[in-house]
């Protein structure tokens, strides 16, 4: 169970936000064509749990699918709560991807259950663009008490589901998630000409479960310092097949 001094401070924490001014919109595109046309709402519910996951349990895995969340998180319309159960999240490496220091509010938990708990009462709080947290597990009773939570806002729920062991899988219990997607890395963008070095991180994409639709895949460029992720520039410049869907970025 959640302690309830934890709670409590919580909500103190969030009855002080200024939330006036901020857009609201029922859905938040990727501005990808090739992936908002292959989403079943043309983006991310912002009143829904989506569930991300890294493809591995490798710390460059672990790391795109944390800037994966970092950059949905930046481009929704207000201050986020990301619920942590370890030190390790780079407030330098998530500005990258969009999301700065003045819009985050930290919450440390002592377990999953608690974790939950806070981005429930987060979620049920209606002041905040977005609620992330991390967890080992979350079965489908903790996972349908965040979507009902999120069910009527504005607030999107990212959960963040870790490797147990390295071949665990962290999406193998049934969820009530809208989306459940796996972030690997891939090979960077090479730079032009014969100019050595490392370009932009590319992630593979994939969409394993969707409400509504089915699941796909897709290579994209690692979130800008907006929040947005692209298409290489080779998929970008391809013609398209026949039968084939658009590959260019809208």
């Amino acid at each position: 169970m959640a302690d309830p001094a934890v709670l409590k401070q919580l909500r103190e924490t969030l009855q002080g936000l200024e939330t006036k001014g901020f857009r609201r919109r029922p859905v938040l595109p990727m501005g990808i064509h090739a992936i908002d046309t292959r989403l079943a709402n043309g983006g991310f519910r912002l009143d829904a749990l989506h569930e991300i996951a890294a493809g591995t349990a490798d710390l460059a895995d672990d790391c795109a699918a944390t800037l994966f969340m970092a950059g949905i998180a930046a481009r929704a319309w207000g201050p986020v709560l990301w619920v942590v159960r370890r030190h390790d999240l780079f407030a330098p490496g998530v500005s990258q991807s969009g999301l700065s220091a003045g819009r985050l509010i930290y919450a440390e938990a002592a377990d999953d259950a608690e974790m939950l708990a806070i981005m429930e009462e987060g979620l049920r709080h209606r002041g905040l663009g977005a609620v992330i947290g991390e967890a080992k597990r979350a079965d489908m009773t903790a996972t349908r008490r965040l979507q009902l939570a999120a069910e009527g806002g504005r607030t999107i729920a990212l959960l963040m589901m870790r490797h147990i062991r390295e071949t665990s899988d962290p999406l193998r219990l049934p969820s009530a998630a809208i989306t459940r997607w796996r972030v690997t890395s891939a090979p960077s963008t090479p730079l032009p000409g014969t100019v050595p070095g490392v370009g932009r991180a590319r992630w593979m994409l994939d969409l394993v479960r969707q409400k509504g639709g089915e699941p796909f895949s897709q290579l994209v460029e690692a979130c800008d310092e907006t929040g947005r992720c692209a298409l290489p520039a080779a998929l970008v410049d391809r013609s398209v097949a026949p039968g084939r869907a658009n590959l260019r970025a809208a």
